[in-house]
């Protein structure tokens, strides 16, 4: 037999070969309080700074479209043709010589710089006058008409919604969950009603119409809800087969029961978005409508109307056409906007954890 010797090792540590704790980076797990699904769409909403700017301006256009046509106490159609064709004046800025009723006009000359409110070798009778957007070529308050224009502008966005909604989504949810011979057929009519044009439909509807909000509500009607139909079905044939349908429907749930109770709360937010996006779209149609004289009938205006006729005057008087132009570029960034916010606060996708 043979011994081993057994030879015991002794490590010595230096100071430096451990270092504190707080030199090295460590990763700690963050908590998340839970909160219900609403609360973190609200949460995820107002973190984009996007949206919620794009929300306010939308409130308060709505608030001038309910208040600024009674502000400066003009109406829409009031006339005054003494007063035609004046420039914007503002009570405080024109003290800075801004907005204080003068305008450069081209002449055959040279250009010159009139003041139509104030004149020192005569007294005009506009010392005390103010138009705060100017007037048009009839003498009528651009402020008052502008805002008037945005009530038909907000009206017509508030139909699209309601159109989508009521229509567009019921048609898109019943055609995608029966499937089949009905799904078929009503997607052939869908597609039929969609290959006419809008402009089109507008222009018969002229013919047999009288020219208003009627003509125009009811062409949007027609169309207006077939991008909400495809929306609404293609989210339903995703979901009509999931577990927890089958599960409603072993239990004795009826179609329409499993329609709006199980599918519909699961894609209201996508449906939502959707009808967000086809806000723009239905102005500008209308604005499109009026710039080309299928609006509404005078001395009504909408904003298509009056950038039309504003547009007359561009050469000799710009600042008829800046208001309306303002107030549509804005009303549409701001509903673009909207509809961005919420898309990326109703995607769990889009949540940073």
């Amino acid at each position: 037999m043979s011994s081993h010797n057994k030879e015991t090792v002794s490590i010595e540590f230096k100071p430096d070969d451990f270092l504190p704790a707080e030199n090295h980076s460590i990763g700690i797990d963050r908590v998340y309080p839970a909160q219900s699904y609403w609360k973190d769409v609200l949460s995820s909403f107002l973190k984009n700074k996007g949206a919620a700017a794009g929300f306010i301006a939308i409130i308060f256009v709505i608030f001038m479209a309910i208040a600024g046509p009674y502000m400066n106490g003009y109406t829409y159609n009031e006339q005054i043709i003494a007063n035609q064709n004046l420039a914007p004046r503002v009570p405080v800025l024109e003290r800075w010589g801004i907005l204080d009723g003068s305008e450069t006009i081209s002449t055959s000359t040279g250009k010159v710089t009139v003041n139509r409110y104030t004149d020192p070798k005569k007294t005009t009778g506009l010392e005390n006058t103010y138009y705060w957007f100017g007037t048009d070529v009839l003498g009528r308050d651009i402020f008052t008409r502008t805002f008037m224009g945005t009530r038909i502008s907000l009206y017509i966005a508030l139909i699209a919604v309601l159109v989508d909604m009521c229509f567009g989504m019921s048609y898109g949810l019943i055609s995608g969950y029966f499937g089949g011979t009905v799904d078929n057929a009503m997607q052939r009519f869908a597609e039929i009603l969609n290959g006419i044009p809008t402009l089109v439909i507008v222009t018969l509807l002229m013919l047999v119409l009288k020219p208003g909000l009627a003509t125009i509500t009811l062409a949007l009607a027609i169309t207006g809800w077939i991008g909400m139909n495809r929306v609404a079905r293609a989210q339903v044939l995703k979901l009509k087969e999931q577990e927890f349908i089958l599960a409603s429907r072993t239990l004795g749930a009826g179609d329409f029961y499993l329609i709006f109770k199980e599918i519909l709360p699961n894609i209201f937010g996508q449906l939502i978005i959707m009808s967000m996006f086809s806000i723009p779209n239905a102005i500008f149609t209308e604005a499109f409508l009026a710039f080309i004289g299928l609006g509404v009938p005078a001395p009504l205006a909408s904003l298509g109307s009056l950038i039309s006729d504003a547009f007359k005057s561009f050469t000799t008087h710009p600042y008829m056409i800046i208001s309306p132009v303002v107030v549509l570029a804005v009303i549409m960034l701001s509903f673009n906007m909207l509809a961005d916010g919420l898309r990326d606060a109703f995607d769990p996708k889009m949540k940073e954890m």
